[in-house]
Order: C-alpha cells, then sequence, then structure tokens
C-alpha cells in the first residue's frame, strides 16, 4: 500500500515500485489538505495517475469512518492534533512531523486491515518534506506482519514534474494544510504589534 498526497508525487513512486516486480495500491488519506476544493482537486488528480498508471486506488473518505472517528476528509481530524501543538503549530518542525504521523498511522492500520504485507508513502517524492520525520513515523507504525519501504523517490523528482505536466494533472502550490499556505504568503502582509 502506497500513501499518496496527490497525483503528481504518486507518478514516480508507483513507477519505480512497479519497475522493482511490486503492484502498488495508492491510498488517499490526508485529512490535512485545505479547503475542500483543494482536497478534492487532488484526490481527482490521483484518480487519473491512478487510472493512466493501471493502479487501484483506496478513498477512504467514500467509506463509512470507523465508530468513533470522523470521515477521513474531515479537517477536525487534523485541527485536532495540530491545536494539541498550541502555538508551536506554527513552527514546520513541529507540525509536519505530526501531520506524517497522523496520516501513516491511519495508512498502516488500513494496510493491516486489507492484508497488505508493505507499505509506504509518496510522501518521500517529495524534495520539501523531512525525510526523517517520514521514515521514523513510518517505522513507528511497522510491525507485526507489516513492514515501511522507506525508499527515497526524490531522484526520480523531474520525471514525476514533467510526466504530471505532460498529462495535465493538477499540480499544487503547497503542502496542502492551511499553515503552510499561510506561511507561503504571510511575507505579504505587515504583521506589526
Amino acid at each position: 500500500m502506497l500513501h499518496a498526497c496527490c497525483g503528481p508525487c504518486s507518478i514516480t513512486p508507483v513507477l519505480r515500485l512497479q519497475d522493482q516486480g511490486l503492484a502498488p495500491t495508492l491510498y488517499f488519506y490526508n485529512p490535512n489538505i485545505h479547503p475542500l476544493t483543494e482536497y478534492l482537486r487532488r484526490r481527482e488528480g490521483l484518480l487519473a495517475v491512478g487510472e493512466r498508471l493501471n493502479v487501484p486506488v483506496i478513498l477512504p473518505d467514500q467509506q463509512a469512518p470507523p465508530p468513533g472517528e470522523q470521515n477521513a476528509a474531515d479537517p477536525a481530524i487534523w485541527l485536532q492534533a495540530m491545536a494539541a501543538l498550541g502555538p508551536d503549530m506554527n513552527d514546520m518542525a513541529r507540525r509536519c512531523p505530526l501531520c506524517y504521523e497522523l496520516r501513516l498511522a491511519r495508512a498502516a492500520r488500513a494496510a493491516r486491515e486489507l492484508g497488505f504485507t508493505r507499505f509506504s508513502s509518496t510522501l518521500l517524492y517529495s524534495k520539501y518534506q523531512n525525510h526523517q520525520a517520514i521514515l521514523d513515523a513510518g517505522a513507528r507504525h511497522a510491525g507485526r506482519g507489516l513492514a515501511f519501504l522507506g525508499q527515497d523517490f526524490r531522484p526520480g523528482w523531474d520525471e514525476g514534474i514533467r510526466l504530471s505536466k505532460e498529462w495535465e494533472i493538477y499540480r499544487q502550490p503547497y503542502c496542502g494544510c492551511v499553515l503552510s499556505e499561510h506561511d507561503r504568503y504571510r511575507k505579504k502582509i505587515s504583521l506589526k504589534a
């Protein structure tokens, strides 16, 4: 099972895993992506990549959530996790590892429930993500018959960009969370006390 954040970031990991004789299934669990229109655009892009590469895509937001849990697209899941950080939620070094933890925990649980023996994440494709924090989160959720493939997909960065443009897959300008979107634009405003 390959946790997938979006279509463009899925291309190279899927191709590399297929080159290794593996048959990945994409799993789209990303309650961090805001607003919902952005979430839907990324989900549609992932479905297009899945179709193009003949890879199954699991959409947990289309399934009834486990008892006591919200729908997989519900931003409250991510917002509650970030709120626990308090003012530290503005610090990417604290925020991003918690976000990886949240998403990879759910992916690992789903992988076990569905009988997969390995899981990984397309987050390992991005040059902008904290790879060590992703590897650490993956390792924490491996075990009990489930291995984490901590493969570095970044060497295929240019290929993934080229193919996503060629295939006209939506390419997002930020990681997905409202805080990263704020980080992107906050220099344009003056936050004087």
